[in-house]
């Protein structure tokens, strides 16, 4: 059977936005859609074929201006800005930003461009369009910054301040997102679930909970197809994000007395539970990941792991007391097994005082890690196919890569990008799959 790999790894094809979203009907049929915010700020957009030009709507709920950045951060963004008159005249600017402050009108060059603009039901709405060159790299994760005021400039006067509360950014892959599936598309399918139970949150700033998990019995084979995230709506402040590590197969717990606690307490128990990141979600990723058609990860029958570890990661900086929180993760199973199985690499560095220590007072350090040739020796002859990465660090990583080398030559990346974004961790996409083949 040839796998698919989870670098760590999903697969979903480009189709037609079909999310249902909270503004307003937009002015056509986009690529693709996203909620930027909840109830308050929504994009759409498309790319052109030959990748010259992307068409953006941006839609906040505010009959004030709007903006849209491209950027590693504030500092550097190109921006776009606009707003609509009380006579449905449409007002576009080319900005730029050059610091924290109120960023200027650019009149040396002219990379956005205004075509559609309304206001409907307390919504504004703006269609633009955005040249590409070469220095754009829409193949991998890039940062959107956005912001909107609450009244329009008047004549002869520059934008209002919009202030902490009024904006926000996002990273996304503009190629290869893809919209998450309604939920009720699983509703008729058997599940099981990952999730704590009343955890009394600590009152510090961070914390790290680990808990060991077994599958359940089943008499045979089962394909996982998608997975959700579970957070309870009193927590969604505080649960910051999730990874799910397969334990080894030779672990051994004694299930009526499983591995409960803050992960450093817990380690001497579970130290055979963080080699292999599973999967995982962080704020900013999408609740609901389905896997590809063709494809599904086994539980049950012969798979040999059978205890996986959920370490959640809380960020409770008010420090409040008395928080609980019952969090964790479902998995969907597919009524037929499907052609291939899907499987999980991990890459890269531990993050242990062992394997991972960053000098004092550096301003920058770069962690190199290699996957040898020799590691791939167990491939199978056809090849694994990579379909999707997601990269993870911790609050110091600001940029990821990681990057296939033949014949001591980079030829592809599996994932790049220089706006990793700690709050932004979501499996990427990626637009064309790479196939690994067995060095002997």
């Amino acid at each position: 059977m040839i796998s698919l790999l989870h670098v760590i790894v999903l697969c979903a094809t480009i189709r037609e936005s079909q999310c249902l979203l909270s503004g307003p009907k937009s002015f056509m049929k986009y690529q693709y859609s996203t909620e930027l915010k909840a109830n308050i700020a929504d994009l759409h957009w498309s790319v052109n074929n030959d990748k010259t030009e992307i068409t953006f709507e941006l839609q906040i709920k505010t009959l004030g201006w709007i903006a849209l950045g491209i950027t590693g951060g504030m500092k550097g963004a190109d921006i776009g800005l606009g707003w609509v008159d009380q006579k449905g005249t449409v007002h576009f600017q080319d900005r730029h930003a050059v610091g924290e402050q109120r960023p200027l009108i650019d009149n040396t060059s002219s990379d956005w461009f205004a075509l559609n603009g309304k206001e409907e039901n307390g919504w504004t709405a703006i269609q633009f369009k955005r040249k590409l060159d070469t220095c754009d790299s829409l193949d991998y994760p890039i940062k959107l910054i956005f912001a909107w005021g609450l009244t329009d400039p008047s004549q002869n006067e520059d934008i209002s301040y919009h202030e902490a509360t009024r904006r926000d950014s996002r990273t996304l892959s503009l190629l290869s997102f893809t919209s998450p599936p309604d939920e009720e598309k699983f509703a008729k399918l058997d599940y099981f679930d990952f999730r704590l139970h009343n955890y009394a949150v600590p009152a510090n700033d961070t914390t790290y909970h680990c808990s060991i998990h077994k599958i359940p019995a089943y008499a045979g084979k089962r394909h996982v197809i998608a997975h959700k995230m579970l957070i309870e709506d009193k927590n969604r402040d505080i649960v910051h994000h999730l990874l799910m590590y397969e334990c080894e197969p030779t672990a051994e717990f004694d299930d009526n007395n499983l591995p409960d606690g803050d992960c450093y307490d817990v380690y001497p128990l579970t130290e055979l539970c963080i080699g292999n990141i599973a999967t995982g979600w962080a704020v900013g990723g999408d609740s609901i990941v389905e896997f590809p058609d063709k494809a599904g990860y086994p539980v049950g029958a012969d798979f040999p792991v059978k205890y996986y570890l959920i370490s959640m990661h809380y960020d409770n900086k008010p420090l409040t007391v008395g928080r609980r929180d019952s969090s964790g993760m479902r998995f969907y199973l597919g009524e037929k097994l499907r052609e291939r199985d899907i499987g999980y690499l991990t890459l890269g560095t531990d993050s242990s005082p062992m394997a991972l220590a960053i000098p004092p007072n550096v301003d920058q350090f770069i962690v190199d890690s290699y996957c040898q040739a020799t590691h791939t020796k167990n491939f199978p002859k056809e090849g694994i196919t990579v379909i999707s990465a997601l990269p993870h660090t911790h609050l110091q990583g600001v940029t990821v890569w990681s990057k296939l080398i033949r014949n001591n030559r980079v030829v592809k990346y599996l994932y790049n990008s220089d706006a990793y974004d700690f709050n932004y961790q979501f499996d990427n996409r990626l637009t064309e799959p790479i196939v690994l083949y067995p060095v002997s």
